[in-house]
């Protein structure tokens, strides 16, 4: 079973994330950022993740240590769960609407960190959720993962709507990217690793 499970602890955050990439066995999220709880859970249900998330930070500051640093361990847990990635799919795009915004998310695990992210996102805040840090967490998230991922909201008028779907669409990415193959002989990289 692909699984893992990894605790970061900083002097602003303490973040436990547990991952199962082969069944939604269990989400459960708190990082005492409501609308990011929200968006976590959408990205594990549309994913098909199971996804235990417990981050404790310094909200008394604001919320990007928190946000940020659950990016990193997330990314580590998609990396160690992983392996070596022998017979996965490796690659993973997804459309998805919400409403007026339409989101479009592509990843390839190669192994090689890149964030191409192009989102206007004109509502500073939801809730206790600067937006500008959603870029934030998808750089953080695809360099600990060590993979190129594209986050492109195509169109939208509604920010939550459009952080929304690009949550989704990331989910739905990363479940086609890592989904086992038969087909696929060993390594699916023309290098022998990635």
């Amino acid at each position: 079973m692909r699984t893992a499970t990894i605790t970061r602890t900083t002097k602003e955050t303490t973040i436990t994330v547990s991952l199962n990439l082969d069944q939604q066995s269990g989400i459960a999220i708190d990082t005492g950022v409501g609308f990011f709880d929200h968006m976590l859970e959408a990205f594990a249900k549309h994913g098909r993740f199971g996804l235990v998330l417990k981050a404790q930070g310094d909200l008394d500051v604001d919320p990007h240590h928190t946000i940020e640093d659950t990016g990193i361990v997330l990314g580590n847990c998609f990396k160690q769960a992983l392996g070596d990635k022998a017979g996965i799919e490796r690659f993973g795009s997804a459309f998805v609407p919400m409403d007026e915004t339409l989101a479009r998310v592509v990843v390839d695990l190669s192994g090689r960190a890149y964030l191409v992210f192009d989102a206007e996102l004109t509502n500073q805040r939801l809730g206790g959720f600067d937006t500008e840090v959603t870029e934030d967490f998808f750089q953080a998230v695809a360099f600990a993962g060590e993979f190129n991922l594209h986050a492109v909201v195509l169109y939208g008028r509604n920010t939550h709507h459009k952080i929304e779907a690009l949550f989704k669409a990331f989910g739905r990415s990363m479940q086609a990217a890592v989904a086992e193959n038969p087909a696929v002989e060993g390594i699916p990289s023309t290098k022998g690793v990635i």
